[in-house]
């Protein structure tokens, strides 16, 4: 089974976020031991962002890494475990939000794709760039 790395890099929708990941310096650590769950923002998502904050973002890897952090939780969370918890607190050491009354939500973020198994965790889909506060 494919790491959550290679997932990323196989897809076409996450090239954003795989440039991201290699700019902050986190391919070592989602592709090494696990188990993470993964709120993994597809290239739409970060171009809702301002104009110029990828860019901005890349050209500062301690926060960029910050920010990708607080999209990553310990351990492999599928949907429904994520629901029942209501929150987890990111690997960047920050709670996020879930919700799952009506969609399938993370903080400001609709899940559009849950539970696909990587052999060191699980990724969710999202459509927006989580931001901590």
């Amino acid at each position: 089974m494919p790491s959550i790395v290679d997932i990323a890099v196989n897809n076409e929708g996450f090239s954003t976020l795989v440039a991201a990941v290699q700019a902050a310096g986190l391919v070592e650590t989602l592709a090494g031991e696990g188990d993470f769950t993964v709120f993994a923002p597809n290239d739409d998502a970060f171009a809702k962002l301002p104009p110029g904050t990828v860019q901005t973002l890349v050209q500062n890897p301690p926060q960029l890494a910050r920010i990708l952090t607080y999209h990553v939780a310990a351990g492999r969370l599928n949907k429904d475990d994520l629901i029942k918890l209501g929150e987890v607190t990111s690997i960047e050491g920050s709670p996020i939000p879930i919700n799952g009354e009506d969609d399938f939500e993370v903080k400001n973020a609709t899940v559009l794709a849950a539970d696909i198994e990587a052999d060191n965790g699980i990724i969710h889909v999202i459509d927006n760039v989580i931001l901590m506060g």
